[in-house]
């Protein structure tokens, strides 16, 4: 397992100054358009976002299972609580629900 932070993602911005920790999680793998997909929407939206890389992990199958009641990739979670995938993403986006969602 891997966890990334960078650009749109993390930043965390000068040391010693306080910062908003990331509300959406993110579980993905290299091979998944979905997943680059989904990583695209949050960036163009400018939200911060941790993703975990599951590729290094034989039996994430299993664990995105245990984590979200969800066996696919990428699998999305906002303030912990999964929300599905990246079509899941995009209808919330699109209703005006996700910018509702993270306002709260």
């Amino acid at each position: 397992m891997e966890s990334r932070a960078g650009v749109g993602r993390n930043d965390f911005g000068p040391p010693g100054v306080a910062h908003q920790v990331s509300r959406i999680t993110i579980y993905t793998t290299r091979w998944c358009g979905y997943c680059v997909r989904a990583k695209q929407l949050l960036d163009e939206k400018g939200l911060p976002y941790e993703e975990i890389a599951l590729d290094g992990d034989p039996a994430y199958r299993q664990r995105i299972f245990d984590l979200t009641g969800g066996w696919t990739v990428p699998q999305i979670l906002i303030d912990g609580e999964p929300i599905g995938g990246y079509t899941e993403l995009w209808r919330l986006d699109r209703s005006g629900q996700l910018d509702a969602r993270l306002a709260a």
